[in-house]
């Protein structure tokens, strides 16, 4: 894959982080670094640059001497490594680091294409700098997680290399590589930025569209097991109302259910309007349909642009600015989370629609054998339940916050890097929701046959049909839910998530 700073892809991101495909620097990018940092050395011999010849935050009054510019960097980065909590999942450190990455190749932060090429080696080599999940408020960019990477470059502190981690200097020799030693800016450059952000906001984002396809075709598996009817979703009703996605939704819905035996055989009945969860399923995932593809430019369009300062343009002209601050990726990371967290409210309301007596024509809880023996799924839809309510906690909007940090110079700070964590867990309790109405469904669903549903949702019934065994009485569950998760990712395309999510 090549980058250039201009054209890297969610998908792309996502093929990095999870499938560890190999990264070049496009041969022009190489020519752009080198006269911008000639630029930069220029300008610093004559003129004061913040973080080139002066301290940092509010000690960017303080003076340094050429001697001690390298000094500063290196003390810059081993200060800001403050992160703390658990160790980041090695594949979303790869997505920060490619971010970071072809941030610097748009060549307007005036560091050496070694820099650039140390980071890309270490992608490829495979040796992923181990950093603290906590740490960033997202505001002069994410420089605590950063900092961990930078120090990981310099050969201190620890990564991940084969499986086994080690410290920094070992794995970089192992790998074959050295440890690069920062001149004047680059570990500025290094850390100041959105990618931690940007890198777990766009891994998610794209893992979400992915599976929000899935999810798709698991609430027409719903609908149709619940005897739902289509007419809510003619063309017709939502040319009237004409936002994207929810044509798109009612138009996949359709085709899913297109041939439905089931359908057919009620089409005549006396039930008049169905509940909102089946009725409206081209509303509400219309809506989050529409919000991911939001959530998705504005983070390709972030992950494409220069967030470095100060930054160092064409005829010399040294900048400072505000690019570092993650305010348009925390907002639509928040944004996201409250779509997902409302797409979980919604399944969660179809699941218990699929295993309450009350609210169907089924076995109470899909059970099979003497009534009352048997328990069945209803345990499930507390599950499911639990899922919901938690999602509902993290959706608060993390950029509603702001706490004042270095010493009231940077007074307002994004959070961003808190949404970004908060989604990636709504994002995981979203997947086994929909894993939990998957497998319902399809037990709701052996119940119609042998009238057949549309060929599409049969195909995802025949999918799951291979990996959960017959229910002939109660047993442990948690084993299939997995292994459904895994058919559903496996589907979106996503089988390396799935291994990583379920452990296998």
């Amino acid at each position: 894959m090549l980058i250039d700073g201009e054209h890297l892809s969610l998908k792309e991101l996502y093929d990095v982080a999870y499938n560890y495909e190999k990264v070049e620097i496009d041969a022009t990018v190489i020519e752009l670094l080198k006269q911008r940092r000639l630029f930069l050395e220029e300008e610093s011999k004559t003129n004061t640059i913040y973080g080139v010849n002066t301290g940092f935050g509010i000690l960017a009054d303080k003076k340094i001497s050429p001697g001690d510019l390298e000094i500063l960097q290196r003390n810059l980065v081993l200060s800001h490594a403050a992160g703390t909590g658990k160790t980041l999942q090695k594949e979303l450190v790869r997505a920060i680091m490619l971010v970071r990455t072809n941030s610097l190749c748009k060549g307007l932060s005036g560091i050496r294409p070694d820099v650039v090429s140390h980071l890309i080696d270490m992608l490829n080599e495979d040796v992923i700098p181990v950093v603290p999940e906590k740490g960033s408020v997202g505001a002069s960019g994410d420089l605590s997680p950063l900092a961990h990477i930078a120090m990981g470059m310099i050969g201190l502190g620890k990564c991940l290399f084969r499986g086994e981690v080690i410290e920094s200097q070992e794995a970089i020799k192992r790998a074959g590589l050295k440890p690069i030693v920062l001149k004047a800016k680059e570990g500025l450059s290094l850390l100041n930025g959105t990618a931690f952000m940007a890198g777990i906001g766009g891994c998610a984002t794209y893992i979400a569209r992915q599976v929000f396809e899935e999810a798709i075709t698991v609430s027409a598996m719903s609908v149709d097991a619940l005897m739902g009817s289509t007419s809510p979703f003619d063309a017709r009703i939502h040319l009237a109302r004409p936002h994207p996605g929810q044509g798109y939704v009612s138009k996949r819905l359709r085709d899913c259910l297109e041939g439905s035996e089931i359908r057919n055989s009620h089409l005549k009945c006396d039930m008049v309007q169905d509940a909102y969860t089946l009725r409206t399923i081209p509303q509400v995932y219309g809506a989050i349909c529409d919000t991911i593809e939001y959530t998705r430019e504005v983070i390709e369009r972030e992950i494409n642009s220069a967030t470095d300062n100060p930054l160092i343009f064409d005829n010399g002209d040294a900048i400072s600015g505000g690019n570092f601050h993650g305010e348009p990726v925390a907002l639509v990371l928040d944004f996201l989370s409250i779509a997902l967290t409302d797409m979980g409210n919604m399944i969660e309301r179809r699941i218990d629609r699929l295993v309450n007596p009350k609210l169907n024509d089924l076995p109470p809880f899909l059970t099979t054998g003497r009534e009352g023996l048997n328990s069945g799924y209803m345990i499930w839809q507390y599950t499911a339940a639990a899922l919901a309510s938690e999602n509902k906690t993290l959706a608060h909007p993390a950029s509603a916050d702001s706490i004042p940090t270095s010493g009231f110079q940077e007074d307002h700070v994004s959070m961003g890097a808190w949404g970004a964590r908060k989604l990636w867990m709504i994002l995981e309790n979203l997947m086994t929701m929909i894993s939990i109405e998957a497998l319902l469904a399809y037990r709701a669903l052996g119940f119609r046959h042998p009238k057949k549903s549309g060929p599409s949702i049969e195909e995802l019934f025949g999918e799951i049909k291979n990996v959960v065994p017959e229910y002939l009485e109660d047993r442990y569950f948690g084993d299939e839910f997995e292994n459904v998760l895994e058919v559903i990712l496996e589907r979106a395309g996503l089988e390396v998530l799935g291994r990583k999510v379920i452990g296998k």
